[in-house]
């Protein structure tokens, strides 16, 4: 305990303190003696780093619940699918920078319940750059990430309408068409759809009422 104090720079009371909390995982013990590790020194790095930021203890408690209990990478990236989505491995901290006072334990579990995040080992992953970056971005022009959140699993579940269509019509009549033509054929309508309707709803807003 004394030697990860140390490293970590902070006095044995309170890491002490920290443990009681439940901010770090127990020790692993041999005997009478308690052995920590790499996972133990960046998880008190990550809470120095978060209380910097101005999260409260409370806070930082909630997230360490969240991500010791959050779902398994292996789950969330599907086991080796294919996907075209690149995934990002992130620090809690690191995560903090994207959606600072944002990233609350409550948007955490959402995020890992709708799919968004998985954890391996002491690292975050979000299963896509282009999600992460777009709702930052959202985040950033004043969008409470609950409602990017809750956006997003409507989006999901047209999405997943959309490919079931695309995935029957093309298999039913096209029993050839391989998964890059579909994902090709596919992604150019929806896109093409989507800029179409776009339009039209931002002509409808600009209509006199």
């Amino acid at each position: 305990m004394e030697e990860l104090a140390k490293e970590a720079g902070i006095t044995v009371r309170t890491l002490r303190f920290y443990r009681e909390r439940g901010l770090i995982q127990p020790p692993r013990r041999e005997g009478r003696i308690a052995w920590y590790d790499d996972h133990h020194l960046a998880r008190l790095r990550t809470v120095t780093g978060l209380l910097e930021r101005g999260h409260t203890l409370n806070g930082i408690a909630d997230l360490a619940s969240t991500f010791d209990s959050g779902r398994d990478v292996a789950e969330v990236l599907g086991l080796g699918e294919p996907t075209e989505e690149t995934p990002v491995r992130l620090t809690p901290e690191q995560l903090a920078d994207y959606f600072q006072d944002q990233a609350t334990a409550e948007n955490l579990a959402a995020s890992m319940e709708l799919g968004y995040l998985g954890i391996d080992g002491d690292e975050i992953v979000h299963i896509s750059r282009r999600l992460l970056e777009a709702s930052s971005e959202l985040v950033r022009a004043g969008v409470p990430l609950d409602a990017v959140l809750t956006a997003g699993r409507e989006v999901r579940e047209h999405a997943d309408a959309l490919a079931d269509l695309f995935v029957r019509v093309l298999r039913t009549h096209t029993a050839a068409t391989g998964p890059d033509q579909l994902r090709t054929v596919a992604q150019a309508v929806v896109d093409a759809e989507l800029s179409m309707a776009l339009d039209r709803r931002l002509r409808e807003d600009d209509q006199p009422a």
